[in-house]
Parts: C-alpha cells; structure tokens; sequence
C-alpha cells in the first residue's frame, strides 16, 4: 500500500507543477522528467533529486531560448496596449477583467479591441493567451463577412462559440456581459431579463440591450474620473445613446457597426427581439459549452475525469498557496477513493449548483450559528433546497474526502464556500499561489525532506 501511494505521489507532483498552466509543447520536456523523477524512486534520493533539478532547469532554459523572439514580439504587443489606453490608464492600472480582455483580445478596429469567440473561451479557461506576434488589424470587408458567418438565434446550441471561432468579434461590455452569464443561477435569469426590458412588454430589442454600454462606460469612466459626454449629463439619449468612453480609449470606444453578439441576438437588421425563453436558452447554452470544454480539457476524449482530476477542477483558480494546495490534493490521494471516475453530466450538475453558492451559503447559516459542521445527508438536503436538483452521491463523497480536514466525515462551509467563490470568480482575482516551474521546485524540495 505504502509503494502504491508513493507511486500516486510521484505522479501527482508532475501533474502539479506542470499540467494546469504548460503548453502541449512542453510535454516531452515533462515525461522525461517524469522518467528522471521515476529513476529516483529505485536509487538513493537526495543526489539523484539535485541531478533532476539541473537536468530539467537546463532543458526549461533550451525552451526558453528557442521563445525569446515570441516573447519579444509579445512584449511589444503590450507596449503598444499601454499606448493604446495611454489617454486613461496604463496597462497595470486597468482593472483585472479589463487586463484580461487586453490580453486576450486578437482582434482590433480603429483603434477598438475586440475578442474572438475563441479568445472569449480561452480566456475563462486558460491561464495565459496563446502567443502571437500581432493582432489582426481588420478591414472593412471582413465586417461584412461576419454577417454571412454568423448564425441566427434560433440555431444557437452549446457549441455556437466553438464553432464561430475566430470568425467573430466580441466588445468589451459584451465580454463583461458574457462574464456575468457564467455565474448566473436559473434563478437569476428573469432579473437579468427584466432589467433590459425597460419597458416591460416581456420582450427585449436591441436598443433596450444597448443600454448595458451606457451602464459599463459610466462605471469606467467614474473609476477614472472622467467627464459624462454633454448628453448623459443632460440625461439623454442623444446622438451617443451608450455614453462611451473618450476617442482613443481601446475598450470601450464604439464604432459603427454590429458585432456577432448582436447579429446573433437581433439579427443582421437589428429588429428582433428576444423573449425570456429566447434569452434563457442562450444563457444555458453558453454555460453548458463553458463547462463542456473545461470537462474535456481533462477527460482527453473520455466520458469520465478522474478524482483527482475534478478535485483539480475545483482548485483550479483558487487562491490558495502551494502548499495549501498540496494538502488538498494529497487528502483525496490518501483516502484512495473508489475511483468510478466523474461524469460530465455530474460534472455539469456540481457547477450548477456552485452558481446557487449565495443561497447555499444562507441554508448553511443554521449551522454556522450552532458551530456545527455539515454532514454528507446535510449537504446533499441543502443542494436539494437550494437547486431543486440532488447531486450524485459519489461527487458529494469526493468533495468530503477533499474539504474533510479531520476525518470525522462532516465538512466545514466556511472553507468550502470561501474557496468555492474563488471557483467561481476563473482566475479574475490576484493569486498567491505559485504555479509552473515554481509549484514544481516546491513539491521536490518536499520530498527531499520526506527521503532524509
């Protein structure tokens, strides 16, 4: 037993340090040193470890050498977003969601930044942008090939971004838009619908969603400090309805023309409207494709992820230091779970249900106040109450085995909620802890203690 555990170790610590935030190019470089790490195993430690480190450091350093143009080209990019933004902010003071649309967006247009439909699912799932060496300055003729390519709303299904691709745009509101669906319980749907239906007909047309860009440039000029045009300080409409940010700002300055989300919602005429089945279905949709694609991220074509790899999942942008996160991973290795593997439907049901988080929070107050923690039968009626829905039961025993600090079987909410929120937030808050290279180094250095 103690042999098997240690093996799960060894593969653990790789997985660790390099699984979440490397590239597929990286992997020859992380099975040798897998093998390297194996070898130790079957001689005496501490030497061999050192060895290992030197071996993989100087392979990192070949890597690096071979990228440094691209790492060039991709600095350069960033200067020229600090210029970009230069008459508001620099890049370091833009909010965490509006440096994350800079560093994503691929696309530009008169000075404007847009993103992909496939930068808009990178950047929920991945921790960095894929490397380019420029945007895509586009032309006139390739706005009008957006309006061939996109599909109207009615043929909208879970795989509408993914099948878009590149062949899209994506504002910057309309990216703070999107955010927000992510995290929205079934529940929340008709308050989002009813606050672009400003006229209450139970209907929402274009002009009603274009209000969301009057509402996102006023929060973005408050936190700079800048002017409302002459129109919104009478409190009108006027000629700039959308109240936008001054020329020369690349987020939100409004050019003349329908982006896909707004060909897709209203059609290429713009006089559509949605009902608030219309609006519900493409929440859930784009929900379910968000999740599908992370689901498959670790599944490698499989129908199930393993333990480990939903407890991976859960983790993934939490703020928890390394070492935190060690313990959490290690407890679940420890127990040895029935390893049955997490199905996607399982899968989408957990996610589902964190969207609920606040409510759950609220059912879970009884037992904060009585300093009890939760039992699995506790935790899976407050879903229930919460969702309408029950979760698998061998899910609920793995979120145990993980949040389960002491072994009695019961869970703490607080911690589970505290972390669970950061879940929920996909690496939009600042993190602590060390990932890549560094999370790696840490985990050998543990176990070169643990050899002495």
């Amino acid at each position: 037993m103690a042999v098997y555990l240690r093996a799960k170790r060894y593969s653990y610590l790789v997985n660790l340090g390099f699984s979440r935030q490397f590239s597929n190019q990286s992997e020859p470089r992380i099975g040798k040193g897998l093998l390297a790490l194996k070898k130790i195993s079957t001689y005496s430690g501490a030497a061999l470890v050192s060895g290992a480190l030197l071996w993989i450091a100087y392979e990192e350093h070949r890597r690096m050498s071979s990228v440094h143009a691209l790492t060039s080209a991709t600095a350069k990019i960033r200067s020229k977003d600090d210029k970009k933004i230069g008459s508001t902010a620099s890049l370091s003071q833009l909010t965490s969601r509006e440096r994350r649309f800079v560093q994503f967006a691929s696309n530009e247009f008169r000075g404007q930044l847009y993103m992909t439909p496939q930068d808009f699912l990178e950047s929920v799932i991945e921790g960095e942008p894929r490397p380019r060496l420029k945007r895509r300055n586009l032309q006139e003729q390739h706005l009008l090939a957006l309006q061939k390519t996109t599909p109207p709303l009615s043929q909208g299904n879970f795989r509408t971004f993914r099948d878009l691709g590149e062949r899209g745009l994506i504002s910057y509101t309309e990216y703070l838009f999107l955010l927000s669906i992510l995290t929205k319980p079934k529940s929340g749907f008709h308050i989002a619908f009813n606050m672009f239906d400003t006229d209450g007909n139970a209907r929402v047309d274009k002009q009603e969603f274009m209000v969301l860009e009057r509402i996102f440039s006023h929060a973005y000029r408050d936190r700079r400090g800048l002017a409302l045009p002459a129109s919104d300080q009478e409190g009108e409409m006027g000629p700039n309805p959308q109240g936008l940010a001054a020329e020369g700002d690349g987020l939100l300055k409004r050019n003349d023309f329908d982006t896909t989300l707004l060909l897709h919602l209203f059609g290429k005429d713009g006089n559509l409207s949605l009902s608030f089945e219309d609006f519900s279905r493409f929440m859930q949709n784009l929900q379910t494709e968000v999740l599908e694609l992370e689901f498959q991220e670790f599944s490698k074509g499989l129908n199930t992820i393993t333990e480990q790899d939903f407890a991976k999942i859960l983790l993934r942008y939490t703020q928890l230091d390394t070492a935190r996160y060690d313990e959490f991973l290690e407890r679940l290795i420890q127990s040895d779970p029935e390893e049955k593997g997490i199905t996607f439907a399982e899968f989408h049901d957990f996610c589902t249900f964190l969207n609920n988080l606040d409510d759950f929070a609220i059912a879970m107050k009884m037992y904060t106040l009585a300093d009890r923690s939760v039992s699995e039968s506790e935790f899976q009626r407050a879903v229930k109450i919460c969702t309408g829905a029950s979760l698998s039961q061998h899910v609920v025993r793995i979120v145990f085995l993980i949040f389960d600090q002491d072994g009695d079987g019961r869970l703490s909410d607080r911690e589970f909620i505290a972390i669970m929120r950061d879940r929920i937030h996909r690496g939009l808050q600042s993190h602590s802890r060390n990932e890549g290279w560094d999370a790696f180094k840490h985990c050998v250095k543990q176990e070169i203690k643990s050899l002495n």
